[in-house]
């Protein structure tokens, strides 16, 4: 699903743009993978400190007691 595009003005520095245009590179292509991978690694972050407690109580219950199957596995 294509969302919609919004414009935005920001402010880079001269002569990086001047060599990114010299490349013909895709600015706007090129922010938007950018901005994804940082909003997915914040989110990710956050996620992961969020339910910090929750991961460590189930790692210390399956140190503790072992885990379903265990006793099962062949690998």
């Amino acid at each position: 699903m294509r969302m919609a595009k919004k414009a935005v003005n920001l402010s880079i520095d001269a002569e990086l743009l001047a060599r990114a245009k010299a490349a013909r590179l895709n600015l706007s292509a090129l922010l938007e993978q950018a901005l994804s991978e940082q909003v997915r690694a914040e989110q990710e972050r956050r996620w992961r400190q969020e339910n910090k407690s929750a991961i460590e109580a189930a790692n210390g219950f399956a140190e503790e007691h072992g885990v379903f199957g265990e006793d099962y596995r062949s690998f």
